[in-house]
């Protein structure tokens, strides 16, 4: 029950968040939201903060990659739009001949999108495989993957003849370059040796160090001979290794010659790219040898295998003037690697391999800072401080390591060695000359946890840089455009409140087989929607059902309304999975938890202001240390309306895409984005899909036919049996399977026969949660499993489409390495729509090109740096006759559905007719960085650029609410 003071308190917050346009003005509306929880108050009060902190923090962010374009005119690269001024000339060069060009164009896009500005000014440069230089639009920085563009760079770029070339156009068209290379031409010196070499200034460490620290045998030299502990490791070189010397190696070290189990790692090489375990001498060497034919290093390392350790990682930001280094470490990171029970594909051999660390899944968690014990965190960050120094690293660098606990694997010991704790020991393994950048690398959750916002953090980057060069040092003229605060730990709260400002609530996470790829989608709108001055963005996540809201007990506990909705602070979106936010979200409000990461961050922060204090770019953090607040999802719902905000959804699947959330948001007259409640319902069915659209079948629109089974039909039935009725009814003989209400490539595969089907029976059976590759008679990828299983699945004909093959490694008679025979003359696309009810406006459709397997994979549709998008569609596969009557098709399609706001529609395309097979239809569709939409939004005229496309989602949102 209230009290009276509790009562004066209400009143007197309500009257200050009535000034700021908060909270309605009646008094009875305000009731409503205090009557609904005891702690409504606290909620309402913290929300309208973190509008205020949000509005404060999105007021530095300026114009992005829209507002100035790079013309290639001739020899050189001009600038459109500059103002007057000085600007801060940036080149940023990505690519590179290694397997991580992928990752390095995600950075490239980060860079670009919160450097940007109308003081910085970014154009952006490509090397591909081959070493070949581009000067590249900044529309293909936001691209999937470099195959995206690489077969038709020659049209669509500045090609440069020799490096050499591209060097001395960058000495007079940049004042510094940032190099987001990952691997070899990026990390091992040779980009930094090509811009000494024509006196280009550059973000990073030097030439001569890069090329030590990057390869791993001779750091690990280096790292002993400067007192660190270090892991016993074997270099082989070439193809002839004395086995017996690898044999005396083993012994020495107390492993079994037979079965003593080790890593096998390139020397120079990153993302953990060929990196294996093995065991005993002959596989190893075996392993070794596979390293090299396969191009990845010709010198391979083989280290002792740390059991009983746990990985971190550690951001060193170096904050010192000119030549005095002053490097702080961040909060580190601990890596766990996670199996989900006996469900779940657990590898004895498990690694933080690539798909790890660059698709989200429930497989590795992570945590900032580490579970460690005090003195093992202090002595991480006073060890890689140490070693950055040692190493004459330069501005920033991530070093990863482990912590051997003392009951953990023994090692050969010196007293005299840095790491030996009274816990156990720290061991550094692996430097990071360049960082990935991607949103929520561990570049960015580091750097929020102690103040930075992502455009904070890598504009200190930059200005630290620039010290080093006397020509750019003492340009006074380029900001630091944060909000101008004092020089302080503390926020300043002098930040202007756009009380007119609108409010945008960004929802993401759900308990659905898609909620990794909605906080990918949700983290990206709110970082775009942050570019605007007129909005104010709160990300919030939906919990799972099975973390329900404690009020309104007496309603049933999986009544939709009673579902957990969290709003949360800015570090604590940038997770790699919603079980690790929400994880966070819990720890944050865990009394004992947050005392200790309150006291890490306020001590980092002072180690950070001890040198930048002196540096007069530097403005302040403009990130604060704020805990996230939760709500039910009614409460969240009627707080939307009261503020009136307008619903960014980005939940896949489940209530977000079946109109369950679309309704209750109606009921209470809350706008949102996409497509209303009964489309919605009807699109998330795919066979109320098929009926919907049957009667189109005259006019170019066809259906594919579907057989319905339910699981427990699939489980008690004989296999041969179903195999048999399958075939028949469907007139085929090879299936395509998936759930009748899941996506994002989720339990879809190609069953061959009956043996392939009596797998993916077992596997619903057995709830795994994943099929291993090329389980099935066809070769495939990783099957990610729904979790639960579904309670109904799609059977339906699997089509057949034309293999489109993508390369480097030769060029048709156009010149271009695109190779597709065109037999059966269909090809799958994807394809985004946009407008209003009724007149729906198809963008440009992509083809998607599969690498492996004859289904897309999760990777490929949702991993950057991976899966092949050909937007538009070239001429040699389809012509603009036919291009144009397919999307004549598409738009049908959206408009006979009532589709409106956005979705995306996947379908298969006769190339000569434009003739349309649907498959399915999103009304929440991904909205990663990567996703093929902002490809599509990029290819219209004039180009829509991410924060342009989602803003104009946002803007389509609140014109329908009119």
């Amino acid at each position: 029950m209230a009290t009276s003071s509790t009562i004066a308190g209400a009143s007197s917050i309500f009257t200050l968040l009535r000034r700021n346009d908060v909270v309605p003005r009646s008094a009875a509306a305000a009731r409503v939201l205090l009557s609904s929880s005891p702690n409504s108050l606290k909620h309402l009060s913290y929300l309208n903060q973190k509008l205020i902190t949000c509005c404060a923090t999105r007021s530095s962010v300026v114009a992005r990659a829209s507002t100035r374009e790079v013309v290639v005119v001739g020899g050189g690269v001009l600038e459109k739009g500059k103002e007057e001024g000085r600007v801060l000339r940036v080149g940023v060069i990505c690519g590179g001949p290694s397997a991580e060009r992928g990752i390095s164009l995600n950075s490239a896009r980060s860079v670009l999108d919160h450097l940007q500005g109308d003081d910085i000014h970014v154009s952006c440069y490509y090397i591909d495989c081959n070493l070949n230089a581009f000067a590249i639009s900044s529309s293909q920085v936001y691209s999937n993957t470099p195959a995206d563009f690489d077969f038709k760079l020659e049209s669509l770029a500045q090609s440069f003849p020799t490096l050499a070339d591209l060097a001395e156009h960058l000495a007079t068209a940049v004042d510094i370059v940032f190099p987001v290379i990952h691997g070899q031409f990026g990390e091992d010196g040779a980009i930094q040796e090509l811009l000494e070499k024509y006196n280009v200034p550059f973000v990073g460490t030097g030439s001569n160090e890069c090329c030590q620290a990057f390869d791993k045998y001779k750091a690990s030299l280096e790292l002993k001979k400067h007192g660190f502990v270090t892991v016993p490791s074997f270099l082989v070189q070439g193809y002839e290794t004395n086995n017996s010397e690898l044999t005396q190696w083993f012994k020495k070290h107390q492993l079994d010659p037979d079965s003593g189990k080790v890593v096998v790692k390139p020397t120079r090489g990153g993302s953990s790219i060929g990196v294996t375990v093995a065991y005993g001498v002959t596989d190893s060497l075996v392993k070794a040898k596979e390293i090299i034919s396969e191009g990845i290093d010709n010198k391979v390392l083989i280290e002792m295998f740390l059991e009983g350790g746990s990985e971190f990682t550690a951001i060193v930001l170096d904050v010192g003037s000119g030549s005095d280094r002053c490097p702080v470490v961040l909060l580190p990171t601990e890596v766990e690697l996670q199996f989900l029970g006996e469900n779940d594909v657990k590898e004895n051999d498990a690694i933080f391999n690539y798909r790890r660390k660059y698709l989200p899944t429930q497989q590795v968690a992570y945590y900032t800072p580490p579970r460690f014990p005090l003195d093992v965190i202090e002595n991480i960050r006073k060890g890689a401080s140490l070693l950055f120094q040692r190493l004459c690293l330069q501005d920033f660098a991530r070093i990863d390591g482990w912590f051997l606990p003392n009951s953990g694997c023994k090692l050969p010991s010196s007293e005299s060695e840095f790491g030996r704790t009274e816990s156990g020991t720290i061991i550094f393994t692996d430097i990071n000359l360049i960082s990935g950048m991607e949103q929520t690398s561990f570049l960015f959750q580091q750097a929020s946890k102690v103040g930075f916002s992502h455009k904070n953090i890598l504009r200190s980057i930059i200005h630290h840089a620039c010290l080093r060069f006397p020509n750019l040092a003492s340009d006074s003229g380029i900001s630091g455009q944060v909000p101008s605060r004092s020089k302080s730990l503390e926020l300043n709260n002098s930040f202007p409140r756009h009380e007119e400002a609108r409010k945008v609530f960004v929802i993401f996470g759900g308990d659905t087989s898609e909620r990794q790829v909605s906080l990918m989608s949700g983290t990206n709108v709110w970082l775009n929607l942050l570019a605007f001055h007129d909005l104010e963005v709160i990300p919030c996540l939906l919990s799972p059902t099975s973390e329900s809201s404690s009020v309104d007990m007496g309603k049933k506990a999986d009544d939709v309304r009673n579902r957990t909705v969290w709003s949360l602070p800015y570090s604590l979106v940038l997770r790699h999975t919603t079980e690790e936010v929400l994880a966070a979200c819990i720890e944050a409000i865990e009394p004992d938890r947050a005392a200790l990461t309150s006291d890490l961050r306020k001590k980092v922060m002072n180690d950070l202001m001890e040198g930048l204090k002196d540096h007069n770019w530097f403005t302040g953090f403009d990130i604060a240390d704020e805990s996230p607040m939760k709500f039910s999802l009614r409460q969240w719902i009627k707080l939307a309306k009261e503020v009136q905000a307008t619903v960014f959804i980005a939940v896949h699947g489940g209530i977000g895409e079946d109109g369950t959330l679309q309704s209750l948001l109606d009921a209470e007259g809350v706008p949102y984005t996409g497509p209303g409640a009964m489309a919605s319902k009807i699109c998330m069915d795919k066979v109320a899909t098929s009926v919907a659209l049957k009667h189109l079948a005259n006019l170019g629109v066809l259906t594919i036919n579907k057989d319905v089974m339910q699981k427990d039909d699939l489980f008690n039935k004989p296999i041969n049996d179903i195999w048999h009725d399958l075939s028949q009814k469907l007139q085929c003989e090879t299936l395509c399977v998936k759930p009748a209400k899941d996506g994002c490539s989720t339990g879809v595969a190609r069953l061959c026969c009956s043996n392939d089907l009596a797998i993916y029976v077992k596997a619903l059976e057995d709830c795994l949660l994943r099929i291993p590759p090329n389980s099935l008679s066809k070769a495939h990828s990783m099957i990610e499993m729904p979790n639960p299983p579904p309670e109904l699945l799609i059977f339906e004909p699997f089509i057949e489409t034309d293999e489109i093959i993508v390369t480097s490694k030769f060029k048709n008679e156009t010149g271009h390495g695109l190779m597709w025979k065109g037999h059966s003359r269909w090809v799958e696309i994807t394809v985004g729509v946009i407008g209003k009810h009724g007149s729906m406006h198809s963008l440009s459709p992509s083809v998607t090109v599969k690498e492996t397997g004859d289904i897309l994979s999760l990777e490929e549709k949702f991993q950057g740096g991976t899966g092949i998008n050909l937007t538009p569609p070239p001429l040699s596969i389809m012509s603009e006759k036919a291009l144009q009557r397919c999307k004549q098709h598409i738009e049908l399609i959206a408009n006979t559905l009532q589709l409106e706001g956005f979705s995306r529609i996947d379908a298969f395309v006769n190339v000569d007719t434009g003739e349309v097979l649907i498959i399915e239809v999103n009304t929440v569709p991904g909205m990663t960085p990567s996703t093929v939409l902002i490809h599509q939004a990029l290819a219209e005229q004039p180009p829509l650029y991410p924060h342009q496309f989602f803003r104009t989602l946002l803007d389509l949102a609140s014109e329908r609410s009119m």
